[in-house]
């Protein structure tokens, strides 16, 4: 009877064990998660700004080693800065978007749009006045190239922002805090701890109840050999 109480004693204590073995590593998995400095897809929206501003850069560099040579080009548009004429200012606005953008959503890990829409309501007003005022389509290719591209890149960094980023990053928020309200309440669900009067033997083994049966039995016997 004590092996069978103790074999039950140990199944319940290895069921606890292996759900507590269940929840505990999901719960460490989802705060060092949490404990991650950046999550994967703010990662990803970083890692595209930072694709933006090197790709203007580029093409901004091209245009001026196309156009004569990047040092006499770098004293026109820099130096002899020309609204109507100088892709500089595209390559300055490309800088603003990448600056302010890392700061907002990489170094102080914004949840919120306004930066966002700050940096593209900026650059959407910045260019559309500027095709419009400027001379440059008569540039040649990197007259079409560049604005459009910048406007363009704008509008996806938004979009990743908006539909990507923060969504996900709030569904996996909710997602975490289920799973620990969960692991919180599963202490409460579970029965206590076992002790050890729970397990008990019967107040009578079966060696005492025969020699009760031979004690009983013996008056019987005396009176039969009185009778005969």
């Amino acid at each position: 009877m004590d092996s069978r109480c103790s074999s039950s004693a140990d199944s319940r204590l290895t069921g606890r064990g292996m759900g507590s073995i269940n929840t505990y590593p999901r719960v460490e998995s989802c705060e060092a998660g949490e404990k991650k400095c950046i999550s994967d897809v703010r990662r990803t929206f970083c890692l595209f700004v930072t694709f933006d501003f090197l790709f203007i850069t580029m093409l901004w560099i091209i245009e001026l080693n196309v156009n004569g040579g990047i040092q006499k080009q770098l004293e026109k548009e820099v130096l002899h800065y020309n609204y109507r004429a100088s892709f500089f200012d595209i390559f300055l606005l490309a800088v603003f978007r990448f600056a302010s953008l890392i700061l907002a959503y990489a170094v102080c890990k914004l949840r919120h749009w306004w930066a966002i829409a700050i940096t593209t309501a900026v650059s959407c007003a910045f260019l559309i006045v500027k095709v419009i005022l400027s001379k440059l389509l008569s540039q040649g290719a990197f007259g079409y190239l560049l604005p459009i591209i910048s406007f363009v890149l704008a509008w996806i960094e938004t979009w990743l922002l908006d539909f990507k980023v923060l969504p996900q990053e709030a569904e996996d928020e909710n997602r975490y805090q289920s799973i620990v309200e969960a692991a919180d309440r599963a202490p409460l669900m579970c029965p206590g701890p076992l002790s050890d009067g729970q397990f008990y033997s019967p107040p009578e083994s079966v060696a005492d109840s025969d020699d009760d049966l031979d004690d009983k039995h013996e008056p019987e016997k005396g009176l039969i050999q009185q009778v005969i």
